[in-house]
């Protein structure tokens, strides 16, 4: 019997690299992308003139975050595929494979390709797109920091409007970009658990200095002069009588290279201004000190009731921001708020006692939310102006004035907000200039002498607007004669008149 021939082994399967599969392809194409997003961002990071501080979150956060997540997810199905064909060697160890040879695996392979092509674009377009977002006002006011809708909505209507959020509240450079994230994240935590503060706290603590930020585009060097102003106000009468003043503020000496002068005389590079504020919000001040930077000799002034000294690390340098506290976000108290609407027609003067009316309206303490306030300002109008033919227009108007300065569910309007630039609502100048501050020898900080910061130039309505004074008025106050005891913000609150 013929030996049979022994039949040949069957081949042993080639073994792919446990990265040739679907699982791995993925995360490479993550990966790429995401490596391809940082290479850009980085690039825009070291040309960009003017930096947006949240590109760092971008470049050095966020796409490094994709691409560790491509590489994990590259080796995790390295590490399922070799997993798989330990415990399949016998059956089908390559369950994930990339197979060129499979006619079927082929037209998946296309289009897995254009996906990946479309998806890197997309991540460079995306990541560019991002980026110029990340800066924008609305991610800021709306997105990010959806909370605060009340300061969104005054900052619309700002002097700073057109400046982004960013270039105030963070700036340029390293050191306030981290501070502001490790504060943000603070704040996204509250956010999310919904127990942030209502209102909001201010002064903002950790805002930078305001050389860094307001004199980027302010130039102290180039202050000086005057600058006619005209306040247009009502009274709280019958007949919303109109009363307006027009004067000089005298911000600078008014002479370029001449001696400091006028307002800014605070922040001349030859003194140095420095106080202690006794409250969070900084209105009470019952210490400061006036040093001479040429020669170092300094003054203190306190408040009789101080005694001691105050802390050291509570003292605070006065820049541009003690007095324009409320640069972006001012909110206009409803006084103010019904006198320009007077002023600009959107309400008219001819309903009696409108000035009054419309502040009550917008002061109902039955006003506890933002929803219901429409309907309890429009039904406390009805019941006092009842067939009036400028019913609607008015409630139309008040609905408006209301909406955009007060916001009940934040607990934000401008009793929470003092605004120190003057001294009308708020202490303002007269919480230091009160003649009750005092040094050693007996010297004051002046309050009596107002034409030390403006000129009365014209007072009153009609004709007598016209007849301007060089040498400046004495104020008239409509109501008759003050108590030179009292200043402003004693009887105005905002309000109605009176406390």
């Amino acid at each position: 019997m013929a030996e049979s021939t022994p039949r040949p082994a069957a081949a042993a399967p080639v073994r792919r690299s446990s990265f040739n599969n679907w699982i791995s392809a993925s995360g490479a194409v993550l990966a790429v992308g995401a490596l391809f997003s940082f290479a850009l961002l980085v690039w825009m990071d070291f040309t960009q003139g003017d930096k947006n501080p949240y590109l760092g979150i971008l470049t050095y956060i966020v796409a490094p975050l994709f691409l560790s997540a491509g590489l994990v997810t590259v080796f995790a199905g390295a590490w399922l595929q070799r997993r798989y064909a330990l415990q399949h060697a016998a059956a089908q160890p390559d369950r994930w494979q990339l197979d060129f040879g499979n006619p079927r695996q082929r037209r998946y392979l296309t289009i897995f390709g254009v996906g990946a092509a479309v998806f890197l674009m997309l991540s460079a377009f995306g990541s560019y797109q991002t980026y110029h977002y990340s800066e924008s006002t609305q991610f800021c006011g709306q997105v990010c920091h959806s909370a605060m809708n009340a300061e969104f909505v005054t900052y619309q209507r700002g002097a700073h409007a057109r400046v982004d959020c960013v270039a105030c509240h963070i700036g340029s450079g390293a050191e306030y970009f981290i501070k502001a994230k490790v504060n943000g994240t603070h704040q996204l935590i509250a956010y999310l658990a919904n127990n942030y503060n209502r209102p909001i706290a201010t002064p903002v603590k950790n805002l930078r200095p305001a050389q860094d930020t307001c004199e980027k585009c302010h130039w102290p060097g180039k202050f000086h002069g005057n600058l006619d102003l005209t306040f247009d106000h009502y009274l709280s009468d019958k007949k919303n009588t109109p009363y307006s003043v027009r004067l000089l503020m005298r911000v600078n000496s008014g002479t370029p290279g001449g001696p400091p002068g006028g307002i800014h005389w605070h922040v001349n590079p030859d003194r140095k201004v420095e106080y202690y504020p006794a409250d969070e919000k900084r209105q009470d001040i019952p210490w400061m000190r006036v040093t001479n930077t040429k020669d170092g000799t300094a003054q203190v002034f306190r408040t009789a009731e101080f005694k001691g000294e105050p802390p050291a690390n509570l003292i605070r340098v006065m820049d541009c921001m003690d007095c324009h506290n409320r640069p972006a976000h001012s909110f206009p108290t409803a006084n103010e708020s019904v006198e320009r609407a007077l002023t600009s027609g959107a309400l008219s003067p001819k309903l009696p006692n409108l000035k009054r009316v419309a502040v009550q309206a917008m002061l109902q303490p039955e006003i506890t939310d933002d929803a219901s306030a429409p309907q309890k300002i429009a039904d406390f109008l009805r019941a006092k102006y009842p067939g009036a033919p400028e019913l609607a227009a008015t409630i139309a108007a008040v609905q408006q004035l209301y909406a955009t300065s007060i916001f009940p569910e934040r607990k934000a309007d401008w009793r929470v907000y003092p605004n120190n630039l003057g001294h009308k609502d708020w202490p303002g100048c007269f919480r230091c200039h009160d003649e009750k501050h005092q040094s050693a020898l007996g010297q004051s900080v002046r309050a009596s002498d107002c034409n030390s910061c403006h000129t009365i130039i014209a007072q009153g309505v009609g004709a007598a607007l016209g007849e301007l004074s060089s040498r400046g008025l004495e104020f008239r106050h409509p109501a008759g004669d003050l108590d030179p005891d009292l200043s402003c913000a004693d009887c105005h609150n905002g309000g109605v008149q009176g406390k």
